[in-house]
């Protein structure tokens, strides 16, 4: 249950990047994220949000500095996509490696047990790809 005194009606993360163009690539073009707001030079800053999905969730993705610098990539600082099934797993990941990305290893053997795919973005970061649906079904008990 949600806390009656924190009335959210949307949520964003946000996180810098040194490939902008790369990475509004990955996310719009490979991934298939639709793009919620769109920004170039605001205040030194371009910047992007993608709908995850929709619109009351949001992950925006902004860069700034000359040369523009990013923390190093942590394995277990990811986006988990819970994905309704191993087709649709199948399918996400298929999409992926169409456009040249590879599956990595996950450092946490957990997302590997319950037959979640792992990519890295431009930047490096981890995109799972689950196949059920957290919260609603209990993870799958291995690869499928």
């Amino acid at each position: 249950m949600w806390p009656e005194h924190l009335d959210v009606g949307a949520v964003r993360f946000a996180r810098p990047t040194a490939r902008f163009e790369e990475i509004l690539v990955f996310y719009r073009d490979v991934l298939g994220l639709p793009v919620l707001a769109e920004w170039r030079d605001h205040a030194g800053y371009d910047g992007v949000v993608f709908g995850l999905p929709g619109t009351p969730v949001h992950m925006e993705i902004t860069q700034s500095g000359a040369p523009p610098r990013i923390p190093e990539p942590h394995p277990e600082n990811q986006l988990v996509l819970y994905l309704r099934g191993p087709e649709a797993r199948d399918a996400a990941a298929a999409r992926l490696a169409g456009h040249g990305h590879r599956p990595v290893a996950p450092e946490n053997p957990y997302w590997s047990n319950h037959g979640a795919v792992v990519f890295q973005d431009p930047d490096g970061w981890q995109i799972v790809l689950a196949p059920w649906v957290f919260g609603a079904e209990p993870p799958p008990d291995g690869p499928r």
